[in-house]
């Protein structure tokens, strides 16, 4: 199983998740609330857009900008269960375990360690 820094680099290799960066105005985001909350809404989202399988809506229902965690579910395709599969292999039709959420979430908090 790859770490999460080579999972990060290997990211870095395609030209769509190697694009996304944090603005003038998400990095003051994460400095005011802080680290902590922003992992606690990364949690939240992933719950609500990730975990239940057959999304309706899936491929369109992570937003591309307005908070920094959304901007890490795109950059490390974790933005629907439709990349999760392509990347990670993550089967669609089941409901992501509780370990699953958490690794997602450790993630998209290092991308966003990363970048910040």
């Amino acid at each position: 199983m790859p770490t999460i820094i080579q999972t990060l680099d290997k990211l870095q290799m395609s030209k769509f998740r190697s694009s996304f960066y944090l603005t003038k105005k998400e990095k003051a985001y994460v400095a005011e609330k802080g680290m902590d909350t922003v992992r606690r809404h990364a949690a939240d989202f992933v719950r609500m857009k990730l975990a239940a399988p057959a999304q309706p809506n899936d491929g369109r229902q992570t937003p591309m900008h307005g908070h920094p965690a959304f901007k890490a579910m795109h950059a490390t395709a974790c933005c629907c269960r439709g990349c999760l599969y392509k990347w990670y292999k993550v089967r669609p039709d089941r409901e992501l375990t509780e370990d699953e959420q958490s690794r997602i979430v450790n993630l998209m908090m290092a991308w966003i360690e990363r970048v910040y």
